[in-house]
């Protein structure tokens, strides 16, 4: 349930992370590693938001692929920063609701293919698979998209609404997902709160614009 999980985000690109087949091809007698660089939301901008730093992590991918006939061994580092909130439910009481996480994953590049798939996975896909991991959520449908600037590029932004189970009550909630690619990184954030909170957007949306990568130790 999402109120156990309070790095929902966090946990869910993680799953998506580590079961993706994202290496086809590799070359070589040892592992072939790839790290991204840490990315984070701006300390103030986040502070202003309302969100507190909740976890950091380095989600390590390691998969062994079989090529021409023998075994290949490739290591990719993904770095993972979550944020959170809490909010006054009602008869729910007060509960870190509030989710911001950003990932950070290699792009993955071999002779000059990327094959990160993240790189090709629509804002869609990534709400979906958060979905089909997750039983307390449901319901999840496309609201609205936008364009913002991260970093000086232009990245959409879509809002998607679902329900989730909460202490034993559904919540009605929105998601907000965007991606973009920064030099050899890909770099995805990705909001929850209860629908409830109508002025929560522009929070999520300003956490977004603050994103720095990479970003200080």
């Amino acid at each position: 349930m999402l109120s156990n999980r309070r790095a929902l985000a966090t946990v869910a690109i993680a799953l998506l992370l580590t079961t993706s087949g994202c290496i086809g091809f590799l070359t070589g007698d040892e592992a072939l590693t790839f790290a991204a660089e840490p990315a984070a939301v701006d300390d103030t901008a986040a502070q202003d938001a309302g969100y507190e730093l909740n976890d950091t992590r380095t989600v390590e991918v390691n998969r062994t692929f079989e090529v021409a006939g023998q075994e290949r061994r490739v290591v990719a580092s993904n770095e993972l920063t979550s944020y959170d909130k809490a909010f006054e439910l009602g008869p729910l009481g007060e509960a870190r609701l509030g989710v911001f996480t950003v990932v950070s994953t290699p792009a993955v590049e071999i002779a000059g293919q990327t094959l990160n798939p993240i790189g090709e996975y629509s804002n869609a896909r990534l709400v979906e698979f958060v979905q089909q991991r997750y039983s307390g959520m449901s319901d999840i449908e496309r609201v609205s998209e936008q364009n913002i600037t991260v970093q000086g590029t232009q990245t959409t932004v879509t809002k998607f609404s679902a329900t989730a189970t909460i202490q034993g009550r559904d919540v009605d909630i929105f998601i907000h997902v965007t991606k973009y690619r920064d030099g050899e990184d890909f770099i995805l954030a990705l909001g929850v709160y209860p629908q409830q909170l109508g002025g929560e957007e522009e929070n999520v949306l300003s956490m977004m614009r603050a994103i720095e990568h990479p970003a200080d130790p």
